[in-house]
């Protein structure tokens, strides 16, 4: 089976995870080590992975099953018109 491909929305708010939570807590920490950096990038990734993974996915419709309608009998709401006599032209 064949991994889905993420939508647009998935990678949106994936993409916007990762960077607001990595400022945000680079900015809360105040870290300036490399390791410091390093565990919130890594955090920040996770969790714009979870928030990616938990966005809703399109729901596939099920397919309409074509029911044969039921055959009324038809009705004429207008009276058919008199037949007039048939007009013949003079040959000129």
């Amino acid at each position: 089976m064949a991994m889905p491909r993420p939508t647009a929305a998935q990678l949106a708010y994936g993409s916007c995870t990762v960077i607001f939570s990595t400022l945000a807590m680079l900015l809360l920490s105040q870290t300036s080590s490399g390791a410091g950096i390093a565990v919130i990038s890594v955090a920040a990734l996770a969790l714009g992975l979870l928030v990616a993974m938990t966005v809703p996915l399109p729901r596939k419709r099920p397919a309409a099953v074509a029911q044969p309608a039921a055959q009324e009998p038809l009705r004429a709401s207008v009276p058919a018109p008199a037949p007039e006599p048939v007009r013949e032209r003079a040959a000129s």
